[in-house]
C-alpha cells in the first residue's frame, strides 16, 4: 500500500513513515502544503495522512482541491485542533475520518484499517495470482498454504506486480511504491531486491519478467 503523509512536524512526519514502512508498506512524506497539493493531486496513492496546520497552504485547502478533482483515496485529517468547527470543517470539505494529536498508533492504525474497509480496499480478504495467496492485511504470501516468509520490502514489490495482474510495470513505478516517492534507490537496488524475489518464487510457478528498459511484470510459469 502507498501512503502520503503530509505533515510538517518533522518528528511526527518520521514516526508515521517507520509505523507504516514496519508494516511493509511504502511512506511519502511532505513537509509542506504546495507540496502536498502536488502529490496528492499529480500521483497515485491508497491513503492519504493531512496535517490541517502546514506551511504555504492548508491541509483543509489540498483537500478541498483534491476532491474538487475527483480524487477519492481516503483522506484522514491529523491535527491539533480539537474543537467542534474544526472538525466539521474538515468533514465536509470531504475528509474521511479526524483524529486530534495527541494520539497512539494503535488508535491511527485501526482507523487507517476502517478507511480502507470502507474504501472496498482490501484490507482484509486474499488475492490470488497463479499458485499464490497474498494477504494484503497480514502482509504475508504463501504456495499450497506454506508461508514465503518474505521480506518487507520483498512482500510489497510482490504486492505491487500483483496488483498489475500480468501488466507491465515501470521500474520507477515500482521503485515509489516499495520505497516511497523521492526516495533515492538506484536501478541496482530495486534488481537486487527482484532477484531475491524471483529466486522465493520460483518453486511457485510465478515468474518474474523483465523488459529491458520498461519494467518488470509477473506471469505463471510456461
Amino acid at each position: 500500500m502507498r501512503i502520503l503523509a503530509i505533515e510538517d512536524n518533522e518528528p511526527l512526519a518520521l514516526a508515521l513513515k517507520h509505523r507504516f514502512e514496519d508494516q511493509g508498506h511504502a511512506v511519502t512524506i511532505v513537509h509542506d502544503g504546495e507540496a502536498g497539493r502536488h502529490f496528492i493531486t499529480q500521483e497515485s496513492f491508497d491513503l492519504c495522512i493531512l496535517d490541517i496546520n502546514l506551511p504555504h497552504l492548508s491541509g483543509l485547502d489540498i483537500l478541498t482541491e483534491a476532491r474538487r478533482l475527483g480524487q477519492q483515496l481516503p483522506i484522514l485529517m491529523l491535527t491539533a485542533r480539537d474543537n467542534l468547527a474544526d472538525r466539521v470543517a474538515g468533514l465536509d470539505a470531504g475528509a474521511d475520518d479526524y483524529l486530534v494529536k495527541p494520539f497512539e498508533m494503535e488508535e491511527l492504525d485501526a482507523r487507517v484499517r476502517a478507511l480502507l474497509r470502507r474504501k472496498g480496499k482490501p484490507a482484509e480478504g486474499e488475492i490470488h495470482f497463479g499458485g499464490l495467496t497474498i494477504n494484503p492485511a497480514l502482509r504475508f504470501a504463501a504456495h499450497d498454504g506454506v508461508d514465503l516468509e518474505l521480506a518487507r520490502k520483498e512482500f510489497a514489490a510482490l504486492e505491487c506486480l500483483v496488483e498489475r495482474d500480468g501488466r507491465l510495470i515501470p521500474k520507477s513505478q515500482l521503485i515509489d511504491h516499495v520505497y516511497g516517492i523521492g526516495t533515492e534507490i538506484n536501478d541496482s537496488t530495486i534488481e537486487v531486491l527482484i532477484s531475491r524475489l524471483r529466486k522465493k518464487l520460483a518453486p511457485c510457478g510465478v515468474e518474474i519478467k523483465m523488459a529491458r528498459g520498461l519494467g518488470y511484470h509477473l506471469r505463471t510459469a510456461d
